[in-house]
Parts: structure tokens; sequence; C-alpha cells
């Protein structure tokens, strides 16, 4: 796991318990997207891969109609990172 559902509420700053099912999923969601994206695995030490996540979730969490795919203002930010993620790292968890 690259984030943890609190550090995701953290990081949208939610401090209730009803919407954890939805952030528990596009936790999950964010972490198949970036390993199908890089082929790479990687784990909760790659702080750009914690960022790609948290922009990721917190993208989907407030455009929710556009779950799966990523916003105009997040989709240079997304492309960028996953540029460095996967040309950085070679296979495996990192």
């Amino acid at each position: 796991m690259i984030i943890t559902l609190e550090e995701a509420k953290q990081w949208l700053r939610i401090d209730h318990n009803d919407e954890d099912s939805l952030i528990n999923t596009l936790i999950s969601a964010a972490e198949k997207y970036l390993i199908n994206a890089t082929g790479n695995a990687f784990d909760s030490t790659n702080e750009l891969a914690k960022l790609f996540c948290y922009v990721l979730v917190t993208d989907w969490y407030e455009n929710r109609d556009m779950i799966g795919k990523t916003s105009e203002k997040v989709r240079h930010t997304v492309e960028s990172i996953l540029s460095q993620l996967t040309y950085a790292y070679g296979g495996g968890v990192v």
C-alpha cells in the first residue's frame, strides 16, 4: 500500500468516516493506475508515488463524475509524475 486511508483523509482534510469506503476504493484505483501506467510496483517509501496517489485521489474525490480520468487541472501534474516514475525506476517494488 502506498498511502493509507488516514493519510488520504488528512490530505483531503476529511475528519468524518462517512466516505471511508469510497476513499479506500479511490486509493486502490490510484495505486492500480500507477502500476498499470508505469509497469512498476511502488510502496510507501517512494515519496513521488505517494504524491501521485494523493493528487489522483483528490482529483477523483472532488470530481466524482470523472473517476477513471484526470481533470484538466491535474492532467499535466499526473503525466509529469508518471514519466518520472516510469523512467527513473526499473521493474520491481520501489
